[in-house]
């Protein structure tokens, strides 16, 4: 694709990232047919092949508006088109750099800014999404029958064994599965004790980062990574093998801290080692000998998966927790279209309602097809989106083995 960007950005390292992706795209527009905004709307401006263009006229110095703003936002960021792309276009970095320049040029409405701003300083923060999460509990009976399933009730985390193996690895707590799901890192380190493994969860990490990252704040994303990083830095001295990833959404981001950070000179060597480090609980567990977790006397579980677009588009991991369940017996379910994003997306389910309730509905007809015991999920996000409106229940897969 010929360019010709602005002089105020020409010679930047931003204009020079961006002028190299957009010269990958040769606009043939295989992305639309896997990208889930252009299948519900039909409009080449809310696929990644118009959204490409649209950041590409506000390069060259157009100046964006409100129309541009919305098309931005309608992506999920789900990355399928770049699954899909034969020419290996980083859509991703294209759509960092178009919603920040985006966001500078094109003021929101009042009610816009206050409930990114409210997401931002209270989903990241454990303590404060858990009183706001305690205050929906109570108020629940109140509430329209369509909300009363985003407050499910509280299930207790259950055992985490002392730390006693030679192997360690630390495991990202979060901020948002702390409080909705505590029994997913537990069940991991549970999982991985009987490997021989020792989970540890380090004070002072938390959340990634990735959801300011998506919101455009990126010095506040930053910030997050550095403080995780800083926490982390001394087990990763005294020998931990890797970083854990219990929430795929979490792990894309995290994987990605050497590419966001390399212009830090105190942080750029040690955030590419961090995400060299990171692994997917899903890449952890197919590289161990699993006949410890096979169980004696357990009837086959009929299970569909829901494979995250973090997981298998963001990190290309496509196929790897089918492989861990159908090892240990699990049958597995057929379920259609599994390329495409069930309108989770992070945030993407409280700013875009509309088309996230739309691709909800979808995903969880072509889930619940095979009539599966259970549905399992590798995303907190995805967990707490599917299971809004899903009759099977939704689990996270670690939580079926351990």
């Amino acid at each position: 694709m010929q360019t010709a960007l602005a002089k105020e950005i020409q010679n930047t390292e931003l204009g020079r990232e961006a002028d190299a992706v957009l010269h990958q795209c040769v606009h043939c527009g295989f992305c639309n047919a896997t990208c889930p905004t252009y299948q519900l709307l039909g409009d080449e401006l809310d696929g990644p092949r118009g959204r490409i263009y649209l950041i590409k006229q506000v390069l060259e110095g157009h100046a964006p508006g409100r129309r541009t703003q919305q098309h931005l936002d309608r992506c999920l960021t789900c990355l399928s088109c770049e699954t899909t792309c034969p020419s290996g276009v980083r859509y991703r970095e294209l759509l960092d750099i178009g919603r920040d320049l985006v966001a500078q040029k094109v003021p929101r409405p009042a009610r816009e800014r206050l409930k990114r701003w409210w997401l931002r300083r209270v989903l990241p923060h454990p303590e404060r999404f858990a009183f706001w999460y305690r205050l929906g509990r109570l108020t629940r009976p109140l509430l329209p029958r369509t909300l009363k399933r985003v407050f499910p009730a509280r299930e207790p985390a259950g055992a985490w064994p002392a730390a006693r193996h030679t192997r360690r690895m630390l495991v990202l707590t979060g901020c948002v599965q702390p409080v909705l799901a505590p029994a997913i890192n537990a069940a991991a380190a549970r999982v991985l004790d009987r490997l021989g493994i020792s989970l540890i969860a380090t004070a002072g990490a938390g959340c990634c980062g990735a959801l300011s990252h998506h919101l455009s704040a990126p010095f506040d994303a930053l910030d997050y990574a550095r403080r995780n990083i800083d926490a982390w830095w001394p087990a990763i001295e005294e020998g931990c093998e890797a970083i854990v990833m219990t929430a795929s959404g979490c792990g894309v981001h995290v994987k990605d801290y050497g590419r966001l950070l390399r212009g830090d000179p105190a942080y750029a060597e040690k955030a590419k080692h961090i995400a060299e480090l990171t692994k997917d609980l899903s890449e952890i567990l197919t590289r161990e000998d699993l006949s410890s977790l096979k169980p004696a006397n357990r009837a086959a579980i009929k299970v569909a998966y829901h494979a995250p677009c973090t997981l298998q588009h963001g990190q290309g991991l496509s196929g790897a927790v089918e492989t861990v369940l159908e090892s240990l017996g699990f049958i597995l379910t057929p379920v259609a279209e599994p390329h495409l994003c069930c309108g989770s997306a992070g945030t993407y389910s409280l700013l875009e309602p509309r088309l996230s309730r739309q691709l909800l509905k979808r995903k969880l007809k072509a889930l619940q097809a095979g009539r599966p015991e259970v549905i399992a999920t590798a995303n907190i996000g995805c967990l707490a989106h599917l299971n809004t409106q899903s009759t099977v229940p939704v689990r996270h897969w670690i939580e079926l083995l351990g």
